[in-house]
């Protein structure tokens, strides 16, 4: 789900009374009156109309924790305590790709944040989303993200020239994305064969009847057996589906030891992703990526030049989790009959995206290429 925040807030269907207490009114300039929004740039709640910056509306005193939650407990009950988002809202949810945005009562919804499509309708949630508690503010600002994201465009040689020209960077959107952080201490116990590559001289006969000798890689086996120790720190889970899963993954890391405790100024004026991978399918993909990970820690722990019949027996203690917010920059659009998105870590800067090829340009590349081999061929003989 997005979310937009900053404008007055809309009714809540069905807060908690905890939820209640820490909702927030409009962030609102104390020169002009008008809307203040969080500034990537100068890193300030700041007036999108005149500049002012809005003093006293963030943490600064660090009363705010960072906490990491206990696993267990939360998969049996999340308190109403730990649900809500600071702010009243509501809620829609798009035909299309099916993901929910959340907007302020004085925004209108004119689309889809993630596809663009029109066909949005009302949702309304059984129980609200667990807290976020921390985030990373987004750093990259506004004319960066054009910048950076046109540079890009520029660099990807088989994009066609117009689009190279245009960059779409108009189309641009400052969002915030939900992930799931795991920590867990594993302890793994493996046993395996462990193979030691050796040598035999081998000689044999050619169909001339002369003797000849020859080097056979020969393989012993001994059984082995070890363990490990190892701690997961903020194992990430990505809770989106507006974001395409693989251009998630190549912008990442996001530095988590540089998160700041959650505050809704941070979030004024921006567009935040609502998770739609709950707690439960989050903790177990979150193992899964914790056990691949085990089992190539055990792996290389295993001597020897090769290895067969590795076991593994791993045990997880010290669950914790916590919901975060991670800054992107997000380009959707369409070329020609077909959709890319390009997507850009809002804390690093780093790209990821889908974009059109040029046939024209691919062809005359396959073209160089068989010329100069042609070419190397014809000096070669």
């Amino acid at each position: 789900m997005a979310e937009t925040w900053g404008s007055a807030p809309a009714e809540a269907k069905s807060a908690s009374p905890a939820t209640e207490i820490k909702a927030r009114v409009k962030h609102t300039c104390p020169a002009c009156g008008g809307e203040a929004v969080w500034n990537a740039g100068k890193q300030v709640l700041a007036c999108g109309f005149c500049g002012t910056v809005v003093p006293g509306t963030l943490d600064e005193a660090g009363s705010g924790k960072i906490i990491e939650h206990d696993l267990a407990s939360a998969l049996r009950s999340i308190p109403d305590s730990k649900r809500g988002w600071g702010e009243k809202k509501q809620e829609v949810k798009c035909q299309s790709c099916h993901a929910i945005s959340v907007f302020n009562a004085a925004r209108q919804s004119q689309g889809c944040e993630f596809c663009g499509a029109t066909q949005l309708v009302p949702y309304e949630e059984v129980k609200e989303a667990f807290s976020p508690e921390s985030l990373l503010p987004m750093k990259v600002a506004n004319n960066k993200a054009r910048d950076l994201i046109k540079t890009w465009y520029g660099s990807r040689w088989f994009a066609p020239n117009k689009l190279k020209k245009a960059a779409l960077t108009d189309t641009v959107k400052g969002i915030y994305i939900p992930y799931w952080t795991f920590d867990a201490q594993a302890n793994a116990d493996w046993e395996a064969e462990a193979g030691y590559h050796y040598y035999e001289t081998e000689e044999t006969t050619d169909g001339q009847g002369n003797r000849q000798t020859r080097q056979i890689q020969r393989t012993r086996w001994e059984y082995v057996r070890g363990s490990i120790d190892h701690f997961f720190d903020d194992e990430l889970v990505p809770a989106s589906l507006g974001i395409q899963a693989n251009h998630l993954r190549a912008v990442e890391p996001f530095p988590t030891p540089e998160l700041q405790p959650y505050d809704p100024a941070y979030l004024s004026g921006w567009v935040v992703e609502r998770y739609q991978i709950d707690l439960v399918a989050a903790a177990q993909k979150s193992r899964e990526q914790m056990e691949r990970q085990v089992q190539s820690m055990c792996s290389r722990a295993v001597p020897g030049d090769t290895q067969r019949n590795l076991r593994v027996s791993s045990a997880y203690s010290g669950q914790t989790f916590k919901h975060i917010l991670a800054p992107l920059w997000m380009l959707q659009y369409r070329y020609g009959a077909k959709n890319f998105q390009v997507v850009m870590n809002g804390y690093t800067g780093k790209i990821s995206g889908d974009y059109p090829k040029s046939w024209v340009k691919i062809f005359f590349a396959v073209l160089a290429v068989i010329v100069v081999l042609l070419i190397l061929m014809t000096a070669m003989s």
